[in-house]
Protein backbone atom coordinates (compact mmCIF):
# COMPACT_ATOMS: atom_id res chain seq x y z
CA UNK A 1 0.00 0.00 0.00
CA UNK A 2 1.38 3.55 -1.00
CA UNK A 3 0.43 7.31 -0.39
CA UNK A 4 1.62 10.79 -1.44
CA UNK A 5 2.70 12.99 0.91
CA UNK A 6 3.42 16.92 0.08
CA UNK A 7 6.72 17.87 1.53
CA UNK A 8 9.36 21.17 1.23
CA UNK A 9 13.21 20.79 1.38
CA UNK A 10 14.33 23.02 4.82
CA UNK A 11 16.85 25.74 3.82
CA UNK A 12 16.50 27.86 7.32
CA UNK A 13 18.65 26.06 9.64
CA UNK A 14 18.06 28.59 12.69
CA UNK A 15 17.04 27.41 15.80
CA UNK A 16 14.63 30.08 15.98
CA UNK A 17 12.90 28.70 12.18
CA UNK A 18 12.94 25.12 13.81
CA UNK A 19 10.70 26.25 16.34
CA UNK A 20 9.03 28.22 14.24
CA UNK A 21 8.42 25.32 12.20
CA UNK A 22 6.93 22.82 14.69
CA UNK A 23 4.82 25.50 16.00
CA UNK A 24 2.91 25.81 12.68
CA UNK A 25 2.58 21.83 12.70
CA UNK A 26 5.48 20.49 11.22
CA UNK A 27 8.48 18.72 11.87
CA UNK A 28 11.76 18.48 10.05
CA UNK A 29 13.16 15.24 8.75
CA UNK A 30 15.73 13.80 6.33
CA UNK A 31 15.48 11.81 3.09
CA UNK A 32 17.99 10.10 1.85
CA UNK A 33 18.87 6.64 -0.25
CA UNK A 34 18.68 5.55 -3.24
CA UNK A 35 19.53 8.12 -6.25
CA UNK A 36 19.59 11.24 -3.80
CA UNK A 37 21.77 13.03 -1.78
CA UNK A 38 21.01 13.17 1.59
CA UNK A 39 17.83 16.05 1.55
CA UNK A 40 17.00 18.25 5.05
CA UNK A 41 12.96 18.41 3.99
CA UNK A 42 9.93 19.07 6.25
CA UNK A 43 6.08 17.92 6.46
CA UNK A 44 2.71 18.52 8.02
CA UNK A 45 2.45 16.32 11.46
CA UNK A 46 -1.03 16.00 11.49
CA UNK A 47 -1.39 14.35 7.70
CA UNK A 48 1.81 12.11 7.96
CA UNK A 49 0.21 10.93 11.41
CA UNK A 50 -2.93 10.21 9.00
CA UNK A 51 -1.60 9.10 6.23
CA UNK A 52 1.32 6.63 8.35
CA UNK A 53 -1.94 4.89 9.83
CA UNK A 54 -3.55 4.10 6.40
CA UNK A 55 -0.14 2.46 4.63
CA UNK A 56 1.24 0.99 8.09
CA UNK A 57 4.54 1.29 9.31
CA UNK A 58 6.10 -0.26 6.54
CA UNK A 59 4.08 1.18 3.70
CA UNK A 60 5.60 3.00 0.61
CA UNK A 61 5.25 7.16 0.59
CA UNK A 62 5.82 9.31 -2.31
CA UNK A 63 7.82 12.16 -2.00
CA UNK A 64 8.27 14.87 -4.21
CA UNK A 65 11.48 16.13 -3.88
CA UNK A 66 13.30 18.50 -5.74
CA UNK A 67 10.74 18.37 -8.39
CA UNK A 68 10.70 14.46 -8.64
CA UNK A 69 8.61 12.02 -7.10
CA UNK A 70 10.67 9.03 -4.72
CA UNK A 71 9.11 6.23 -2.96
CA UNK A 72 10.31 6.04 0.76
CA UNK A 73 9.64 4.13 3.79
CA UNK A 74 9.64 5.34 6.86
CA UNK A 75 13.16 4.08 8.80
CA UNK A 76 13.38 5.89 11.88
CA UNK A 77 11.81 8.66 14.12
CA UNK A 78 12.23 10.71 17.39
CA UNK A 79 9.53 11.80 19.75
CA UNK A 80 8.96 14.23 22.48
CA UNK A 81 8.12 12.42 25.28
CA UNK A 82 6.24 15.09 27.48
CA UNK A 83 4.34 16.32 24.49
CA UNK A 84 4.23 12.88 22.41
CA UNK A 85 4.97 14.95 19.28
CA UNK A 86 7.13 13.61 16.60
CA UNK A 87 10.48 16.28 16.45
CA UNK A 88 12.18 14.32 13.59
CA UNK A 89 12.14 11.39 11.27
CA UNK A 90 14.45 9.98 8.86
CA UNK A 91 13.01 7.94 5.38
CA UNK A 92 14.77 5.99 2.91
CA UNK A 93 14.33 6.75 -0.92
CA UNK A 94 13.83 2.49 -1.93
CA UNK A 95 14.46 1.20 -4.93
CA UNK A 96 11.08 -0.71 -5.74
CA UNK A 97 12.82 -3.51 -7.61
CA UNK A 98 15.67 -4.14 -5.08
CA UNK A 99 14.96 -6.36 -2.05
CA UNK A 100 15.69 -4.22 1.08
CA UNK A 101 16.05 -5.30 5.18
CA UNK A 102 13.04 -4.16 7.35
CA UNK A 103 12.02 -5.31 10.91
CA UNK A 104 8.00 -6.36 11.18
CA UNK A 105 6.33 -7.58 14.42
CA UNK A 106 5.10 -10.34 15.43
CA UNK A 107 1.05 -11.12 16.33
CA UNK A 108 -0.12 -14.38 17.55
CA UNK A 109 -3.68 -15.53 16.13
CA UNK A 110 -5.42 -18.12 17.45
CA UNK A 111 -6.38 -19.63 20.72
CA UNK A 112 -3.99 -22.52 21.93
CA UNK A 113 -5.99 -25.64 22.97
CA UNK A 114 -2.69 -26.58 25.40
CA UNK A 115 -3.74 -22.42 26.58
CA UNK A 116 -7.19 -23.92 27.44
CA UNK A 117 -6.20 -27.30 29.00
CA UNK A 118 -3.83 -25.04 31.54
CA UNK A 119 -0.66 -24.15 29.75
CA UNK A 120 0.97 -20.99 30.09
CA UNK A 121 1.84 -19.03 26.35
CA UNK A 122 4.88 -17.91 26.00
CA UNK A 123 6.54 -15.29 23.44
CA UNK A 124 9.92 -14.67 23.44
CA UNK A 125 9.78 -13.19 20.26
CA UNK A 126 7.94 -10.36 19.16
CA UNK A 127 10.01 -8.56 16.06
CA UNK A 128 11.76 -10.27 13.39
CA UNK A 129 14.10 -8.73 10.51
CA UNK A 130 12.93 -9.72 7.13
CA UNK A 131 14.13 -9.05 3.31
CA UNK A 132 12.35 -8.26 0.91
CA UNK A 133 11.19 -5.78 -1.96
CA UNK A 134 9.82 -2.51 -0.72
CA UNK A 135 6.28 -3.59 -1.47
CA UNK A 136 6.64 -6.96 -0.21
CA UNK A 137 6.74 -6.44 3.40
CA UNK A 138 4.13 -6.98 5.93
CA UNK A 139 2.97 -5.06 8.58
CA UNK A 140 3.03 -7.86 10.92
CA UNK A 141 3.58 -11.26 10.28
CA UNK A 142 1.04 -13.16 11.90
CA UNK A 143 1.51 -16.32 13.35
CA UNK A 144 -1.74 -19.35 13.90
CA UNK A 145 -1.61 -20.76 17.25
CA UNK A 146 -4.62 -22.78 17.31
CA UNK A 147 -2.73 -25.97 17.22
CA UNK A 148 -0.21 -25.40 19.68
CA UNK A 149 -0.77 -27.90 22.47
CA UNK A 150 0.78 -28.23 25.92
CA UNK A 151 5.04 -29.02 25.34
CA UNK A 152 5.08 -27.56 22.00
CA UNK A 153 6.45 -24.82 20.25
CA UNK A 154 6.38 -22.58 16.97
CA UNK A 155 9.96 -21.38 15.77
CA UNK A 156 11.11 -19.55 13.04
CA UNK A 157 11.93 -22.80 10.49
CA UNK A 158 7.94 -23.13 10.99
CA UNK A 159 7.40 -20.17 9.22
CA UNK A 160 10.05 -19.96 6.32
CA UNK A 161 7.18 -20.85 3.88
CA UNK A 162 6.62 -17.36 3.05
CA UNK A 163 7.23 -16.79 -1.02
CA UNK A 164 8.02 -13.25 -0.42
CA UNK A 165 9.67 -12.52 1.62
CA UNK A 166 12.66 -14.39 3.86
CA UNK A 167 13.09 -14.09 7.50
CA UNK A 168 16.65 -13.40 8.54
CA UNK A 169 16.68 -15.50 11.55
CA UNK A 170 18.15 -19.24 12.60
CA UNK A 171 15.54 -21.94 12.56
CA UNK A 172 15.47 -23.19 15.69
CA UNK A 173 14.56 -19.79 17.30
CA UNK A 174 11.46 -19.95 19.66
CA UNK A 175 8.42 -17.60 18.63
CA UNK A 176 5.72 -19.28 20.76
CA UNK A 177 5.93 -21.96 23.51
CA UNK A 178 3.09 -23.74 25.72
CA UNK A 179 4.58 -24.14 29.02
CA UNK A 180 2.80 -27.42 30.96
CA UNK A 181 1.10 -26.78 33.86
CA UNK A 182 2.32 -27.16 37.33
CA UNK A 183 1.73 -30.96 38.65
CA UNK A 184 -0.70 -31.25 41.35
CA UNK A 185 1.78 -33.59 42.88
CA UNK A 186 4.54 -31.09 43.32
CA UNK A 187 2.58 -28.68 44.54
CA UNK A 188 1.13 -30.64 47.40
CA UNK A 189 4.50 -32.25 48.21
CA UNK A 190 5.26 -28.47 49.66
CA UNK A 191 8.35 -28.29 47.00
CA UNK A 192 9.67 -24.91 47.11
CA UNK A 193 9.22 -23.65 43.03
CA UNK A 194 11.11 -21.44 41.39
CA UNK A 195 10.73 -17.62 42.42
CA UNK A 196 8.85 -15.48 39.98
CA UNK A 197 6.25 -16.41 36.97
CA UNK A 198 6.42 -16.87 33.49
CA UNK A 199 5.57 -14.51 30.78
CA UNK A 200 2.19 -14.94 29.60
CA UNK A 201 1.47 -12.69 26.66
CA UNK A 202 -0.52 -13.17 23.31
CA UNK A 203 0.99 -11.03 21.54
CA UNK A 204 2.66 -7.29 21.77
CA UNK A 205 0.46 -4.46 22.83
CA UNK A 206 0.78 -1.61 20.45
CA UNK A 207 3.47 0.48 19.68
CA UNK A 208 3.59 3.82 18.41
CA UNK A 209 3.34 4.04 14.91
CA UNK A 210 7.69 4.87 14.68
CA UNK A 211 10.81 4.20 16.43
CA UNK A 212 13.38 6.51 18.34
CA UNK A 213 15.72 8.21 16.33
CA UNK A 214 18.34 11.01 16.82
CA UNK A 215 17.87 14.55 14.95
Amino acid sequence: MSATLQVMKREDFKRSSLTHLRKEGNFPAVVYGYQIESTPIYLDTAEFIKTIRQVGRNGILSFNVGGQLRNVVLTDYQVEPIKNEIIHADFLVVNMSEEMNANVKIELVGEAPGVKDGGVLQQPLHEVSITAKPDKIPEVLKVEIDRLQVGENITIGDLKDHSTFEINLEDDRVVASILAPRQEAEINSGEEQEAGHPQNEEGRETEPIVESSEE
